[in-house]
């Protein structure tokens, strides 16, 4: 009965939050990056830096936050961490860091999922990043920029980004 409610609410907080979006910036060159990973896909952080190096941009302006369902028993000094129990029934985010990331305005958000995760996509249609690329199977809605690629691989990833962001105009 809770999840279902809490359910509800996720979704008319996506709703809000994807009425409340400003497109200004849309257009800008990339110079930040986002990514937004579920950790339970078991995906190597250091390629998140190496295709923001392949874009042009540069470590200290690519942030990394990771979701994950279950909090483990194992301690973390890791902080760019949410896990489920942060979020309350109404849909709130009751994590600083989390909010913090998605209060960042930057030029790219790479929601690096392709399941469906009200978790996930609530931190998505709460980003304050001026443009957002998704992956094919997750609520359209989201996002400005679909790819249809598995995000396992990697090297599909990297290379479908360089594309689309010179095509766009985001990198040379």
């Amino acid at each position: 009965m809770f999840k279902r409610i809490q359910k509800i609410f996720f979704k008319k907080n996506i709703t809000k939050n994807l009425k409340k979006r400003t497109m200004l910036g849309v257009n800008d060159s990339l110079t930040t990056i986002g990514f937004l990973v579920n950790e339970e896909d078991h995906v190597d952080f250091d390629i998140f830096f190496d295709i923001s190096n392949a874009l042009g941009v540069q470590q200290k302006d690519t942030k990394i936050f990771s979701f994950l369902d279950i909090k483990t028993k194992t301690p973390t000094l890791i902080q760019n961490k949410i896990f489920s129990n942060h979020f309350n029934w109404r849909g709130e985010i009751n994590n600083n860091n989390a909010l913090d990331f998605l209060n960042i305005n930057l030029d790219v958000l790479v929601s690096y999922y392709n399941t469906k995760n009200n978790y996930l996509n609530l931190m998505t249609s709460k980003s304050k990043a001026k443009f957002k690329v998704g992956f094919n199977g997750v609520d359209n809605r989201l996002f400005d920029l679909i790819i249809n690629v598995d995000p396992q691989k990697n090297l599909d990833v990297k290379s479908e980004l360089l594309k689309y962001f010179k095509v766009l105009n985001k990198i040379n």
